[in-house]
């Protein structure tokens, strides 16, 4: 029943879940489709990048297996289906959706479609589904299968260790089973999911071993040849499907030396050792040879991989780490679409509570086992050598060692996500099923089991229609249904749409839109189209310095939310957009703003005319209709802009000042910055100070201590006033600059990295403050 219920859940996912929008799915499917076409392996090369990406660094038996299982498809209308949205919000949690990877159109097989239109309006299957579409869900099919394989092997691990169990063993399986971001990926193109089957198989073997060759009794050597060549292939599979499978390798050298010293014979140890080394190199040696050969020594192609994919720069720090775990218990948990569709925060607290409560289960059991082992008199390190207690230490040495590659790897690379770590997700799940389990007596343990896995069920079940079906619905106006926008406006965009009006939120009694640095401005159009398009146009919404004309903060996408493409409309359709446009935390204030939308060609830049018929207080300017103002003002505190922005918790940028924002060439700004020191330091620190243009021009730069004197010599909690004079170079093209900040060890030029107020380690370690103007 378990896994009936399992294979309805995951397959679910697989159909709501359009095509190419579930985790790296846009790059692992065109892997499949090379192979099937081309019965080759892609050659990565960072220069000339194939629509795979990094994905063809892995190893291929994932894609194999796909490939063979959809070759007879006719996937030639693979970049139809592959239409990228070219302003998707990827792996960025947003209020106002732009979350789809590509641009979906009705030849994916969904309906209804709106008569007056041809759109679709929902994510309703309709078979039979034909081409890539096809193939990406025979695809997806195979990994529910090879999800259940994970689940079953889930409750063997929990049977090998504790047979009488039965119990424990089925709530270790649902709370994989029942794992919503499991299910996600499950019902996805994604060689983890073969990834994840292996290593369940593979550490389920390895227990298996020590179980039955770690005690006195006899064996036959014919089944110890069986259970060595079973681990041989399936860690030979698991190092030809993904790198992190090789992690079970030390594993097995500790079970072959275990069962050598228990059974008191190098025989064991050489056998085992020989065969399981040899198994694994015949089946995946060819594929290291491979990448030493095209990589030069790059036996992994875990560099090709990441110059690909893009090194994280600097290296992340341990403590940059452990400030990214909520965003790595959310991908554990359920972060769907392009890592970009979280559940309810409640949920997540829930099952973060849960593991909270294993964990407190698990001490407590620690407590009592050394308790009864010191009123027996027992030797702890005598009991701890026991097959039982190696097998359950194998089962926490795994996920630890997947915890440790997923450190090692997330610190070059911009990879905080939880289900890195599925390879073990049997053993986690074991874990958090047994410490709840030890709360309480065992007669009653198996009832807080079974509230979890219920309530995991229920979430699991509710998300595809709650969380993942609406993402990928257009805000589209049923026909005969009349917009009522508060501020009705007619404005022609280049005959091609229709701004119908808006509406506006955080308005004040007196009728003004009123905003802070770190705040959101938000805003909904109504659009109707005019016309058939033949060109796809982007929507620009900015709030714009109405004083120096500089855009402050922009939110660009597709029609519709970003789902909507203007070639597919027709005549007639009309449609909403909302924006929720987050202003930058050191935004100037207080200053004077105004709205300022239309559409353009990302592609040329160019913007289509527009011709206001009906509206009050709206203007046109280079084709931008402005047509709101925005009072931004400060945010509160006794200091100008206050702010707080932390450089690796030794001081701390707490506000800021500019004396004008206009500026000619050969003219001064006057900066004040207010520092803080957070704790002591033992050498001096400049703050460099740049104005930047967009392009990379530099035409103003003060390097100095802040202040008038050595950060070596501050003490902590001192607030120090930092003024510096920026002279515009005279020869200073005109147009709009950035106030850039950057904090750097005087005696190593090493700069420091810039942490927010939420502790969050920023990507860059320079800083936009604010923009000025250069003008005549």
């Amino acid at each position: 029943m378990l896994l009936v219920l399992y294979v309805m859940l995951a397959g679910l996912y697989s159909l709501v879940t359009p095509v190419m929008e579930a985790s790296d799915e846009l790059w692992h499917y065109p892997m499949v489709k090379y192979i099937a076409d081309h019965w080759s392996l892609p050659v990565q090369d960072p220069e000339k990048v194939g629509p795979w990406r990094q994905e063809g660094s892995q190893p291929p038996l994932y894609y194999w297996i796909s490939a063979l299982l959809t070759a007879w498809i006719d996937t030639s209308d693979v970049d139809q289906v592959r239409w990228l949205n070219p302003h998707v919000d990827n792996g960025m949690i947003t209020e106002d959706g732009n979350t789809n990877l590509i641009i979906h159109s009705p030849g994916e097989g969904f309906v209804p479609r709106w008569p007056a239109t041809g759109l679709y309006l929902g994510w309703t299957p309709m078979l039979p589904w034909r081409g890539t579409v096809l193939a990406i869900h025979l695809v997806r099919l195979l990994s529910v299968c090879m999800g259940a394989g994970t689940v079953y092997l889930t409750y063997l691990l929990a049977l090998e260790l504790w047979p009488e169990r039965q119990g424990l063993a089925l709530a270790a399986a649902a709370i994989t089973a029942f794992n919503p971001m499991f299910c996600f990926i499950s019902g996805a193109v994604n060689n983890d999911n073969l990834a994840m089957l292996l290593c369940a198989l593979g550490i389920w073997l390895l227990v298996r071993l020590v179980r039955r060759y770690g005690g006195a009794q006899p064996v036959s050597r014919m089944r110890w040849w069986m259970d060595i060549a079973a681990l041989g292939v399936t860690l030979g599979l698991g190092a030809l499907t993904k790198s992190s499978a090789m992690g079970l390798l030390p594993l097995v050298v500790l079970v072959v030396g275990y069962v050598a010293w228990k059974r008191r014979s190098l025989w064991y140890l050489i056998t085992g050792g020989l065969a399981t080394a040899g198994l694994v190199v015949a089946l995946s040696g060819w594929w290291f040879v491979r990448n030493m050969l095209l990589y030069a020594g790059d036996w992994t192609g875990i560099e090709r991989f990441i110059v690909i994919l893009g090194y994280r720069v600097p290296p992340a720090t341990l403590r940059q780490l452990w400030g990214e775990r909520h965003g790595f218990m959310m991908a554990y948990w359920g972060l769907f679409g392009a890592v970009n569709l979280p559940l309810p925060q409640w949920v997540y607290t829930v099952l973060n509570l849960s593991l909270g409560v294993a964990l407190a289960g698990l001490c407590l059991g620690v407590v009592r086992w050394v308790t009864r082992r010191q009123a027996a008199g027992m030797r702890a390190a005598s009991v701890c050598l026991s097959p039982f207690w190696v097998s359950l230490g194998l089962t926490l040495l795994w996920p630890l060692v997947v915890t440790a590659l997923w450190a090692v790897w997330a610190t070059r690379t911009w990879s905080s996500q939880g289900r890195l770590v599925f390879s073990a997700i049997s053993a986690w799940s074991l874990w958090t099923a047994l410490g709840i389990s030890l709360l309480l007596p065992r007669r009653w343990s198996n009832w807080p089991l079974g509230a979890l896995s219920l309530f995991m069920f229920a979430v699991a079940a509710w998300s595809p229609w709650a969380v993942i079906a609406p993402a990928y619905r257009p805000p589209i106006l049923p026909l005969g249904v009349e917009p009522t926008p508060a501020h009705v406006l007619r404005a022609d965009v280049g005959g091609q749409v229709r701004l119908l009006g808006y509406d506006v939120q955080g308005v004040s009694a007196s009728g003004e839109l009123l905003a802070r640095p770190g705040g959101s401005v938000r805003l909904k159009l109504y659009w109707e189209a005019q016309t058939y398009m033949e060109r796809n146009w982007s929507i620009f919404c900015h709030v714009l310095d109405r004083d120096l004309g500089l855009v402050i903060a922009v939110r660009d996408r597709y029609p519709g939310q970003g789902l909507l493409a203007t070639s597919l409309m027709q005549p007639g359709l009309r449609w909403t957009d909302e924006y929720v446009i987050r202003l930058p935390d050191t935004a100037y204030a207080p200053a004077e703003a105004v709205l300022e939308t239309g559409l353009y060609d990302l592609s040329s830049g160019e913007r289509l005319p527009i011709v206001v018929q009906d509206g009050q207080g709206v203007q046109v300017v280079d084709r931008g209709l402005r047509f709101h103002a925005v009072h931004i003002e400060p945010r509160p505190g006794t200091l100008p802009n206050s702010t707080y922005l932390s450089f690796e918790d030794r001081m701390a940028l707490v506000g800021w000042d500019v004396d004008r924002r206009l500026v000619a060439p050969g003219q001064a700004l006057h900066l004040t910055l207010y520092w803080k020191c957070l704790a002591p330091m033992d050498r001096a620190y400049t703050v460099s100070a740049q104005v930047l243009s967009s392009s990379g021009v530099r035409v103003a730069q003060w390097d100095s201590w802040p202040g008038e004197t050595d950060t070596a010599d501050w003490a902590p909690g001192q607030q120090t006033v930092d003024q510096r004079v920026l002279e515009v170079a005279a020869d200073a093209p005109l147009g709009g600059y950035d106030l850039i900040l950057l904090v750097y060890d005087g005696q190593t030029l090493r700069r420091m990295r810039i942490i927010n107020a939420q502790g969050r380690v920023l990507p860059s370690d320079l800083h936009v403050l604010g923009q000025v103007r250069v003008s005549p």
